[in-house]
């Protein structure tokens, strides 16, 4: 006799050896989803950074637009095309008085023709920023400054510049506004607690921010980070830069800026914090509560075995014995299959006697179905070689039929399955094939007559039909009719985006098996169109010489 492998032991101290084995690995298997969990809280925070990133790169952008716009509905002013200024400042001011945007007209110089900000007789000087006015005159489009101290004001501002083609009145029209203006689009209440959010110029300054950052117009912004921000958009993390903390970032489209929003992520994942601790806690107690009902279960469960172990002891002694009734069912079904063991062996005869009988026939009909088919393509051969390929290729569909039919313990298989058999080595890909119909099982004679029929299509589609061609489609469609006689079904084969149909000439094996023997199978009818477009074969047959009838209750 074998040692056992584990001590000896109460069913008590082995039913909780089982608790704490199940619930040990459940709290780890907890805190690795926990892990799990934050790591994709992280994840979905980077992707919540980049929109937050994304969104305020729209705020700007409809900004910067509306300006641009602003700008080519000014350019076109007659006033400029007669250097009219006077008229012109008169009018652009009146249309800007409410806003915090002012005009400005230069010359390609840099020398101030007007500004809103001030009276038209003041002197105005050159441009704070000659660069950028010098770079939308060589670029020929509208573009945005970086942010600079005014010439006149002595504020940080920034301008969209728009030039000025063959004007009288000057090189470029340009539109200013204070950086601290353009800080109040800036919103960070829809950020976690502690984030904050800028604006970054092409040059790396900030020129705009809100939140509890410290950066003003004008800081230059960690060089570092700027240099690993050159995709579109994205995510920048490192702790030796920004310790604990995320940014992310969107170039503000069609334009030289960038918005950026960056925080703690401890701020971001508060709600994972107080998750961890609920389920620690409540793992522990859910824990001592298993261990305590274990216990109660264990005095019950050595109870039941006793009972069950004397009933054995009898009936080794010889004793008939009626079952035992306890409270454990698993115990119930071990006393009812001891008290039925005798019968056991007479169960098992008449079973392999059925699945003999049933045996002999199911290889009776395979015989007769393989002798109709041999002696059909005897008669329409000509040669041994092509009598051979061809009884191999009926062969082939119907032992698929048999396979499927043997897995199934010959119950009946699905429709759809019974397609996708036979059809998976002809397709070229999945997008060949379209099944349209309310799947049911088949009768095992209807799943080895199906499969024929869909077999000999499927080969004569490849080499005449929609499958001989990369783009060709098949599409299998069933539906139900209503009979004289009562319930059918309509089954239709369409190929499309082959080669152009031709009837055949002749009439072969493929025809025979495809109307005249698939309309005696299933009692039923069958119809062959040879469309130019594709061949269309219809079978219209009573439900029930197909459907395998669901077992009762």
């Amino acid at each position: 006799m074998r040692k056992p492998h584990f001590p000896k032991a109460s069913i008590g101290a082995y039913l909780i050896a089982i608790a704490l084995a199940i619930a040990l690995p459940i709290l780890a298997f907890v805190a690795l989803l926990l892990v799990q969990l934050e790591d994709n809280e992280r994840d979905a925070l980077k992707g919540d950074t980049v929109q937050d990133a994304q969104a305020l790169a729209r705020v700007i952008d409809r900004q910067l637009q509306d300006m641009a716009t602003t700008l080519r509905l000014l350019s076109s002013s007659p006033e400029l095309e007669q250097n009219d200024i006077a008229t012109f400042f008169a009018r652009t001011e009146t249309v800007l008085r409410t806003d915090s945007l002012f005009v400005l007209l230069m010359n390609k110089d840099g020398d101030i023709r007007l500004n809103t900000r001030w009276p038209l007789s003041k002197p105005l000087g050159k441009t704070g920023n000659i660069t950028a006015l010098q770079s939308a005159l060589d670029s020929g489009r509208i573009e945005t400054s970086d942010v600079f101290v005014g010439s006149t004001i002595h504020r940080w501002v920034y301008n969209v510049t728009l030039p000025l083609e063959h004007s009288p009145a000057g090189a470029a029209l340009a539109i200013t506004q204070d950086a601290d203006d353009l800080a109040k689009l800036i919103s960070t209440e829809a950020l976690p607690p502690g984030w904050s959010a800028a604006v970054l110029d092409k040059s790396g300054h900030v020129v705009a921010a809100g939140g509890p950052t410290i950066h003003a117009p004008g800081d230059v912004f960690n060089k570092e980070i700027l240099s690993k921000l050159i995709a579109s958009s994205g995510v920048y993390q490192d702790d030796k830069v920004l310790p604990h903390s995320l940014l992310g970032y969107a170039q503000i489209s069609g334009w030289s800026w960038k918005a950026v929003v960056w925080g703690p992520v401890a701020s971001a994942q508060s709600s994972l914090m107080s998750t961890w601790r609920f389920l620690i806690y409540g793992g522990v107690t859910l824990l001592l509560v298993a261990l305590i009902a274990v216990y109660a279960l264990a005095r019950q469960v050595r109870t039941t075995i006793q009972s069950i172990a004397d009933m054995a002891d009898r009936m080794g002694r010889g004793e008939i014995v009626a079952p035992v009734e306890t409270s454990v069912v698993e115990a119930n079904q071990v006393a009812v299959a001891l008290s039925n063991a005798s019968f056991d062996r007479s169960v098992t005869e008449d079973r392999l006697h059925f699945v003999m009988h049933e045996l002999v026939h199911r290889t009776k009909n395979l015989l007769a179905l393989a002798q109709a088919m041999t002696r059909q393509l005897a008669r329409q051969t000509d040669s041994v070689d092509t009598f051979q390929r061809a009884v191999a290729d009926r062969l082939e569909g119907l032992a698929r039929s048999i396979e499927v039919l043997t897995s199934e313990q010959w119950s009946g298989v699905s429709l759809r399955r019974v397609i996708d058999i036979h059809l998976a080595t002809f397709l070229q890909g999945p997008q060949q094939l379209d099944v349209l119909g309310n799947d049911f099982l088949l009768k095992p004679e209807a799943v080895q007559n199906l499969g024929l029929i869909l077999h000999e299509l499927a080969t004569n589609s490849v080499k005449y039909g929609a499958l001989s061609a990369p783009e060709g489609r098949i599409a299998i469609e069933w539906a139900n009719e209503a009979g004289d006689s009562g319930p059918m079904i309509r089954v239709t084969w369409t190929e499309s985006g082959g080669p152009p149909v031709k009837p055949p000439t002749e009439t072969g094996f493929g025809t025979t098996v495809t109307k005249t023997h698939a309309a005696a199978s299933f009692s039923g009818s069958v119809e062959i169109d040879f469309r130019p477009g594709g061949l269309v074969w219809i079978l219209i047959a009573p439900r029930n010489t197909m459907e395998r009838e669901r077992e009762r209750a």
